[in-house]
């Protein structure tokens, strides 16, 4: 299944004691729709707030779905109060795994970079008052990409063996007040996008100079990391398989 959402009121894809998540709204959805408890694995453990346009989970069951836009309708109708839609279904061979059999993930970070308050985009982007230099912003973007430690923007919670990851590419585009910072990566560490982008604007912001970004990037220690950009800016966009 192909998933968006709106993740604000949510504690996050995963389920937890604490709260709603978006995978327990997806599995009770989909128990009234198989009419059979069914499990779901998803594609990445999205935190508190992060949103989807492209999310992915796969399930396995015993009933036949014949028609898909019926399965689909049936879904949505479950879910049209969560801020939750499966906007596609696909079927896909038995050893299929969403979280690892994907090729890459990409990711989008959302920034409103005007001084006037956000209305219609509130929780739904990063409001930066202050000016943001775009020739600064990509130039920290370049020095992330392709192959680091990046162990200075790991959460002291994550769980991946080792802090050694590929970034494919960080691209930074700008229309009016809007900047968007596309990441592609095969996988993330946890907190690894929302505390990059919370490097870069500091960098962006000249809060820190470039000796300083480098230096903090190159320390490998979490310590020295600027405060992580907030949840609600952050969009999983899509994974290839």
């Amino acid at each position: 299944m192909k998933i968006e959402y709106d993740g604000t009121k949510y504690v996050g894809w995963q389920i937890q004691k604490n709260g709603s998540s978006i995978q327990e709204k997806i599995e009770k959805a989909l128990k009234k729709t198989l009419r059979s408890k069914t499990k779901i694995i998803g594609a990445g453990r999205t935190d508190k707030g992060v949103h989807a346009y492209g999310q992915y989970a796969n399930f396995k069951t015993q009933n036949l779905i014949n028609e898909s836009q019926v399965f689909l309708n049936s879904m949505n109708f479950f879910l049209k109060k969560e801020s939750i839609s499966i906007t596609a279904l696909t079927k896909k061979f038995i050893n299929f795994h969403s979280r690892f059999s994907a090729k890459e993930r990409i990711y989008k970070y959302i920034i409103t970079n005007r001084i006037g308050s956000l209305s219609l985009d509130r929780d739904r982007t990063w409001h930066i008052k202050k000016k943001i230099d775009i020739k600064l912003l990509k130039k920290g973007a370049k020095i992330l990409t392709g192959t680091h430690d990046f162990s200075t923007f790991r959460s002291s919670s994550c769980t991946a063996k080792s802090p050694i990851k590929k970034i494919k590419f960080i691209k930074v585009t700008k229309s009016k007040d809007r900047i968007i910072l596309t990441f592609n990566s095969k996988s993330f560490l946890q907190n690894q996008v929302r505390s990059m982008v919370g490097c870069l604007k500091s960098l962006s912001t000249k809060e820190w100079d470039f000796q300083k970004f480098k230096k903090v990037f190159k320390s490998k220690n979490r310590r020295h990391c600027a405060a992580p950009a907030p949840a609600h800016g952050l969009y999983l966009y899509n994974v290839i398989y």
